[in-house]
């Protein structure tokens, strides 16, 4: 290993082994904007360089499109990554903007299939159910999801925005590898019930948006703003109006404790997801999306940096003073079980809704 290569770590305690740090590829073609395609894989290829193994994507990224777009990287380095997908919510052919959830065993096989000929892959080595279908028992959703493991067409399984319960009773049916949700100094509700979960059970935590979907590192400060029509930032409460003004002034610690260490925000946000590993005794290896190589190296420098305590408690009441949930509808994450999430309750409201037509509605991806 270099010195500019990053550590290696295992999914879960009979899982893979892959890059402390991941890759979202959401961004590269759905959600962010235009998209340098000459960019985008060469931003693949020196996340691979750097030691980046696990690379992540899902069906419904751009209806497929991220998928077709991964498939070329994919097949020229089949052997040395750690390629995810998931499948779960359908988008309507004729609307963009409708989205439905499907868990069903006849759904899941098709998805697969599907999946695996736009990644022109004969397996997928992490396979997550991306969002809950209340109308269908979670044991067999995995139990669907298990059959695909015995025919090869999957080698391990994850899920994807579940509470502690439905963490625990899909893992009686099969190992769960990696558990996915959105976990940053923005977004702390998972510690609540699924993180110790995860760790009672061995189960791998794959945060994504550890970035707050780039608001930690300051990279825009108002979506309606700074960002383009139809970006999907610009329907998410956090990042417009009232919400987003209060938040940017969150950002000061991160600024602090970044100068101090000689580091820009998004790294030091990263350090504090990558930390949380040592404060919570999991396997955390975060995802974050970028479609660019300066970013690329940028996150993943973050891995050299270790915040001390007075830093971390610094950074860590951040999240109490969040203004805005983290989708317009709470329900197309939890569906129904708020419970489990602490950060539906907001210190704080915009003061008017945030519906740009352009913009996807629920259930969001991630």
């Amino acid at each position: 290993m270099t010195s500019e290569q990053i550590p290696v770590v295992r999914l879960g305690t009979e899982g893979p082994e892959v890059g402390a740090q991941g890759l979202g590829c959401m961004g590269i073609s759905f959600a962010y904007g235009p998209t340098d395609g000459t960019e985008a894989r060469a931003a693949l290829e020196r996340a691979l360089e750097l030691g980046v193994t696990h690379f992540d994507t899902a069906d419904m990224y751009g209806s497929g499109d991220n998928e077709r777009f991964l498939a070329a990287f994919v097949r020229a380095h089949r052997e040395q990554i750690v390629l995810a997908t998931k499948f779960g919510i359908a988008v309507d052919p004729h609307d963009p903007t409708r989205r439905t959830i499907h868990n069903d065993r006849a759904y899941i096989r098709r998805s697969i299939e599907a999946s695996l000929k736009r990644l022109e892959a004969d397996h997928v080595d992490l396979y997550y159910m991306h969002r809950r279908d209340l109308t269908v028992p979670i044991e067999e959703t995995v139990g669907a999801m298990a059959e695909l493991v015995v025919e090869g067409k999957v080698r391990h399984l994850g899920l994807s925005e579940v509470t502690g319960a439905e963490l625990r009773a899909a893992h009686r049916v099969h190992p769960i590898t990696a558990v996915q949700s959105e976990w940053s100094l923005f977004s702390r509700d998972v510690e609540k019930t699924v993180v110790p979960a995860a760790r009672e059970l061995g189960v791998a935590f794959v945060p994504y948006s550890p970035l707050s979907r780039s608001f930690l590192s300051g990279s825009f400060t108002n979506a309606h703003k700074d960002l383009t029509a139809g970006d999907l930032r610009g329907a998410l409460p956090r990042f417009t109006g009232d919400n987003a003004a209060a938040n940017a002034e969150l950002l000061e610690p991160l600024r602090a404790v970044a100068a101090e260490h000689s580091a820009t925000p998004a790294q030091i946000a990263l350090a504090w997801v990558h930390q949380q590993a040592r404060v919570h005794g999991l396997t955390v290896v975060p995802i974050p999306g970028t479609r660019k190589r300066t970013r690329v190296e940028e996150n993943t420098r973050a891995l050299r940096i270790t915040l001390s305590e007075e830093a971390l408690s610094l950074l860590d009441r951040i999240a109490d003073q969040v203004a805005g949930v983290r989708y317009p509808d709470v329900r197309s994450i939890s569906a129904g079980r708020e419970e489990d999430y602490a950060a539906t309750t907001p210190r704080r409201v915009a003061a008017a809704p945030i519906t740009p037509p352009s913009a996807p509605s629920s259930p969001p991806p991630g």
